[in-house]
């Protein structure tokens, strides 16, 4: 007798291989019979007929290292057929920590990450200084989904340096020694890997970079031999930003040690992809280069991501009037009743002829930003359309409308049913489609893995693309070749979990973890981004639901069933 029988369905089995008509059967948590008509002989039987049957979708680009601690569902990833999540990137995280020194950390998180500082300080729970006794601590957590962790960079040299770990100086030969100690015990004890950012971009709430933005080379190979010794897998590279677009040489330099890290070690060095305004075919250099590292037997992999990377206006986020003293004096309502009172036409005109009051010029997007940038945004309503035509623009439309951009912006925040949003496309749309990423995802080695789940919290709900994946690229797209079921499942399943050694999910295989989904592939739909202040302190974030995911297993148990969580908590950690 099986525990659950999946009947009827067609499996997509994760290796690339064409869908196959059978049932799957689970047992104990692994999945024992994948045949034809395996019968009802079963404690429950899932229907589906008319759906796909998928492995669980493993995510290698996360930021939960403390939403570890407090929250067991791992919103937004599990809504959208996350079954394992790897955290840790960018190089950053929360161990290891010096007792007193949990703030920097939080704050260098919240400065980098967007994640709220206020959260992050209510809901962590500490109990750790090194990172060993980090794994230990959230080895006692139960989850919607599995946890795998990788060393960060930055609390490391931060530990191992104090504040001069943030600054351009070199560590001492002992300083570099001491860090690759802590490394090869982290991984020895079950991290995966070792990440690191080299972003200028990458800033702490104060404004000082990541400790190891500007580390030497041999600072890098020696964490990475540690990071290999301690039989780790993956050295991640944050890497997008720092390069100038007039200085191709310094592109080159940049994969040449992370090529020379990988030859060296054994490790797979992973970096950062994202197409820039100001020189959009860079990221054509960067693959071409690791490319040719992996020709040369070199593990080197491009970390691509599934649409633009941008920033998302609304009325509960940021947005162009939040400054302006009638909007203030409105802020309070539920989001329904401001709306009621924003479509009022002299709401309306005042909040169009007044000025902003203050500044917040120390936000991630202040408010002249987003009136800079104001023309460039499109609207984001219940088409949830992320590859829209120049002519969707608020410039554009306020051009041939002859209103004002500012009108044009508050017009569409109000208009629909009150949810809509701006899009602002910041990376991977300076073609004005998604030409770049197809040809980015054409490379089979290339990972997706962009999605930075828990990460930028009030800007992006990006943990959604796996499911932007099936329902554009695979299913809807029409500005240009769509891509094929089975390798985009692959790419989500068996292609991350290989790289991170994990060898029991990924596919849906006889003896494997019963990690599944079941997805109505032919009715799925993502919803409008909304903010939600359910988060530490009351913190703000975005949540992207999904309609057409059956059933959702983590470990042989239904975790979400039609797009509800269930209350299983099957996910444990995952050590290396």
């Amino acid at each position: 007798m099986y525990d659950i029988v999946i009947r009827g369905g067609e499996v997509v089995d994760g290796t690339g291989g064409p869908a196959r008509s059978v049932d799957v059967g689970v047992r104990d948590g692994r999945i024992v019979a994948v045949a034809p008509e395996l019968g009802t002989d079963a404690a429950e039987v899932i229907d589906a007929a008319g759906c796909i049957v998928t492995p669980g979708f493993v995510d290698p680009h996360t930021h939960y290292d403390g939403q570890v601690t407090w929250d067991e569902v791992l919103e937004p990833s599990t809504p959208h057929g996350v079954t394992t999540v790897v955290t840790g990137n960018c190089g950053v995280g929360f161990a290891p920590v010096r007792p007193g020194r949990e703030d920097w950390l939080i704050e260098l998180m919240e400065g980098v990450e967007d994640i709220p500082g206020a959260a992050l300080a209510e809901g962590i729970s500490w109990g750790w200084e090194t990172f060993p006794e980090y794994l230990d601590v959230i080895e006692q957590r139960r989850w919607a989904a599995d946890v795998a962790v990788q060393v960060p960079h930055g609390a490391v040299r931060g530990y191992v340096m104090g504040d001069r770990g943030a600054q351009a100086e070199a560590a001492t030969a002992d300083e570099v020694a001491e860090m690759g100690r802590i490394v090869r015990a982290a991984v020895e004890a079950g991290a995966l890997g070792f990440t690191t950012s080299r972003t200028l971009g990458h800033l702490a709430k104060d404004g000082t970079p990541v400790p190891g933005t500007f580390a030497g080379t041999d600072e890098l190979l020696a964490i990475g031999r540690a990071t290999a010794a301690g039989g780790g897998r993956v050295f991640e590279v944050a890497g997008a930003g720092i390069v100038p677009a007039d200085d191709p040489a310094v592109v080159a330099a940049e994969l040449d040690w992370m090529g020379q890290l990988a030859a060296d070690t054994g490790l797979t060095t992973t970096f950062i992809v994202l197409q820039h305004d100001s020189d959009p075919t860079r990221w054509r250099t960067e693959m071409d280069r690791a490319r040719a590292w992996r020709e040369r037997g070199a593990r080197v992999l491009p970390l691509v991501a599934g649409r633009p990377f941008g920033v998302l206006l609304g009325w509960d986020v940021r947005h162009p009037f939040r400054l302006r003293p009638t909007y203030r004096g409105l802020a309070h309502l539920p989001l329904p009743e401001r709306i009621e009172q924003l479509r009022r036409p002299d709401v309306r005109a005042r909040i169009l002829a007044e000025s902003d009051e203050g500044t917040d010029e120390r936000d991630m997007l202040s408010q002249a930003g987003i009136s800079f940038v104001l023309p460039r945004c499109t609207v984001l309503d219940e088409a949830v359309d992320y590859e829209p035509t120049s002519d969707r623009r608020l410039g554009a439309i306020a051009e041939r409308t002859g209103r004002a951009v500012e009108e044009v912006a508050y017009d569409e925040l109000v208009g629909g049913s009150g949810r809509n949003m701006l899009l602002l496309s910041l990376f991977n749309y300076a073609d004005g489609d998604h030409e770049a990423l197809r040809e980015q995802l054409a490379d089979p080695d290339a990972v997706l893995g962009l999605d930075d789940g828990g990460a930028h919290c009030g800007a992006i709900c990006d943990a959604s693309i796996p499911t932007y994946m099936l329902t554009h690229w695979v299913r809807d797209r029409q500005r240009g070749p769509r891509l094929p079921l089975a390798d985009t499942i692959r790419r989500l399943t068996s292609q991350p979990a290989d790289l991170y050694g994990f060898a029991d999910r990924g596919r849906v295989t006889e003896g494997l973890r019963a990690d599944l989904n079941v997805i109505d592939l032919a009715h799925l739909r993502l919803d409008v981004p909304r903010a939600v202040a359910d988060l530490p302190a009351g913190g703000v974030r975005l949540l992207q639901g999904a309609d057409g995911y059956r059933a959702t297993l983590v470990a042989g148990q239904v975790t979400r069933r039609d797009g509800t969580d269930t209350g299983a908590r099957p996910g444990r950690l995952v050590r290396g």
